[in-house]
């Protein structure tokens, strides 16, 4: 079969394909129509913008919840234990009246028993809540209303007037202050926020009542009191439960600064802030117009504060002789003794003017004074100038050389050994070896008798008597006058080269008052806790005899004799008297101790360092006694009923009654 096609043919087919219609190329589908519009649905749109915001939120939560945590952790971990806030860490204190009940001093942290709110009268809690806390029982522990109110009355004063702080915020800060975090004056942006965190935890883990309770038993409130019973015991003498209104008015103002508005050193301002207390209590309903100006009107006294400037010298010694009798370690103690705040302020009024008469122009820059009944009771004692620059009690501490105070221990060695103050001696000049003693500001004379020797010093007749009596019966008579201290082992301590103290030496010349009657001084009447248990009494112990009473009668009459016409007349009195003067050598020490019927003194002068004084403006210690002394007048003797009654001893008051009439 032939494939050969003829070309006509060809055209043939080409024309019939030409002929037939050409295919269309596919085209894509057309677009369907737009649905018609919609309506919007707005109830849709909500749901996700609110899914919206609830999903950021809780976001947000974490974050905020992980960094407050973060936050809480950094600034709570170190916080202490909350457990310890009823746990009180005892610092017994020390309270230290006079005679008569006058507060002298107090030392220590007073600390009073725990005391329960609810046992209280409501005034007493109203107190503190009025001026410390109005909002305490509607608040969470920061009271973000009075927050506020306290920043705005702030601004409009220009300065800080009102604290924003809460009861519980004052809790936990006292709390963070006791276990040492942070220190009183510490303002720091960490302690402020530890106290509001803490504040937050105290008030989950403790009732309204029992934050309060915890606050009222911490709270210092002055003078070294630590808590309500402290405080009503230290300033009013009472138990919490019987203060009356003004007087929990008072404690209650305290806390705003307790130095400054303490009774006991600024009345009349703390008299100011009590009327202020009153005042928020009445506008707070808690008590009417009329109850808050009778509490004005019947204001209640506090307890008699001592304001004497020297008065610690003799506190401080009290304080520590205090363990001789008494365990000072375990409980609060009250100490009555036997100072006398009369005789006291009279001392230090004429100390402060014979200072100032002579203390320059004597070159005498300190002075000290003790004085003592017959009994041995310390009823004045004046230790230095100045006792914030120089606690150094000149009194009880300083030994210094006695001088010519010594010169009684002589003369009585020799009326004990038979001589009488009308016996003649020799006060011409003497020499021991190289050593020639000489008089101050006397004319020889060839003999003079032992009372005019002593009543003009001679220290040649001193020396020369020494010589012949020999040590050992001197330094037993000082014995005898109790008289401890170190003598030198030679003839210069007749001249008082030896060292003693003021109290020493003026209890020397006590036994010879007593008419050789040895009695220890005393200071401590009684000692008590703060519930009035006795710890401890004084009872007077049995006089000793250590001198002859009718030698000691001959030595009094020649102390008389100094005072009437011999070194010490210039501070003679209205009324017998009997005292020796003193100098030491080169006129480093100056003294005059003596006594009357009412009282036993002595005073010295002089430098710490030892620099000589001036000895033409007159002895400033001389002085000081006559001032004081001339203040005093004998009296008649007082029954040993009357004694008892002051709180001295009565065992040696019937027994010393007869010796004083008898000697002046």
């Amino acid at each position: 079969m032939s494939l050969f096609i003829h070309p006509e043919d060809r055209l043939e087919v080409s024309s019939q394909e030409e002929k037939k219609p050409k295919k269309k190329p596919p085209q894509p589908p057309a677009p369907p129509p737009p649905p018609p519009p919609k309506k919007p649905n707005r109830g849709k749109e909500k749901r996700s913008i609110g899914a919206w915001l609830l999903k950021w939120s809780f976001i947000l939560l974490i974050w905020v919840s992980f960094v407050g945590g973060c936050f809480v952790l950094w600034y709570s971990y170190d916080l202490p234990d909350i457990t310890r806030l009823q746990q009180t860490e005892r610092r017994p204190s020390i309270t230290v009246l006079a005679k008569d009940g006058t507060k002298l001093a107090t030392y220590g942290d007073l600390h009073g028993q725990m005391v329960d709110i609810k046992k209280l009268p409501p005034h007493v809690v109203q107190a503190f809540l009025a001026i410390e806390d109005r909002r305490f029982y509607s608040h969470f522990g920061v009271d973000l209303i009075g927050l506020v109110r306290a920043i705005w009355a702030n601004y409009r004063a220009g300065h800080v007037v009102q604290g924003g702080s809460t009861i519980t915020q004052q809790l936990a800060k006292n709390f963070l202050q006791s276990e040492k975090l942070y220190d009183f004056n510490d303002r720091s942006l960490r302690r402020k926020i530890q106290e509001a965190l803490l504040a937050l935890w105290l008030e989950h883990k403790f009732t309204k009542d029992q934050i309060l309770t915890i606050y009222v038993n911490r709270v210092y409130l002055g003078s070294g009191t630590f808590g309500l019973a402290a405080a009503a015991q230290h300033y009013f003498g009472k138990r919490p439960k019987d203060l009356n209104l003004y007087e929990a008015a008072m404690i209650a103002g305290l806390l705003k600064a307790p130095s400054k508005y303490s009774p006991s050193h600024n009345p009349e301002l703390a008299g100011q802030r009590a009327s202020q207390v009153l005042e928020n209590m009445a506008k707070e309903g808690y008590i009417s117009e009329d109850a808050k100006d009778a509490a004005i009107a019947l204001a209640s006294s506090t307890q008699d504060t001592f304001q004497g400037s020297t008065i610690r010298y003799f506190t401080d010694w009290v304080v520590d002789i205090l363990p001789k009798h008494v365990d000072t370690e375990d409980k609060d103690l009250i100490v009555t003794t036997t100072l006398d705040p009369s005789l006291q302020a009279l001392a230090e009024v004429k100390y402060q003017e014979v200072l100032k008469e002579k203390g320059e122009a004597a070159k005498a820059s300190q002075m000290s004074l003790v004085s003592m009944t017959y009994d041995g009771a310390i009823r004045a004692m004046i230790g230095g100038t100045n006792y914030k620059q120089s606690q150094f009690n000149r009194v009880t501490q300083a030994l210094r050389q006695p001088g010519s105070t010594f010169k009684p221990v002589l003369y009585l060695a020799a009326l004990e050994a038979g001589m009488s103050p009308s016996d003649l001696i020799s006060d011409l000049p003497i020499r021991l070896g190289s050593w020639q003693p000489k008089n101050y500001k006397y004319q020889t004379r060839g003999e003079v008798s032992l009372q005019d020797a002593l009543a003009y010093s001679v220290n040649t007749v001193s020396v020369r008597l020494a010589h012949q009596l020999g040590l050992q019966r001197i330094v037993q008579s000082a014995r005898q006058l109790g008289l401890t201290s170190p003598l030198p082992d030679n003839l210069t301590l007749v001249l008082g080269t030896g060292e003693t103290t003021l109290l020493e030496l003026t209890s020397a010349y006590a036994v010879i008052a007593r008419e050789g009657l040895k009695i220890p001084p005393y200071a401590i009447v009684k000692v008590v806790d703060l519930e009035g248990h006795s710890l401890y009494a004084y009872e007077a112990p049995l006089p000793v005899q250590t001198v002859d009473p009718s030698v000691a009668r001959n030595l009094t009459q020649m102390l008389r004799a100094v005072m009437t016409y011999g070194t010490g007349k210039r501070a003679a009195l209205p009324w017998p008297c009997a005292a020796k003067t003193g100098t030491s050598q080169s006129h480093k020490d100056a003294y005059l101790v003596g006594f009357t019927a009412e009282l036993i003194t002595g005073a010295w002068a002089g430098n710490d360092d030892n620099t000589p004084m001036n000895p033409k403006p007159g002895s400033p210690a001389a002085r000081l006694w006559h001032l004081f002394m001339v203040e005093i007048p004998v009296k008649p003797t007082p029954s040993s009923q009357e004694e008892t009654s002051r709180g001295d001893s009565p065992s040696s008051g019937g027994l010393l009654e007869g010796l004083i009439d008898s000697l002046f």
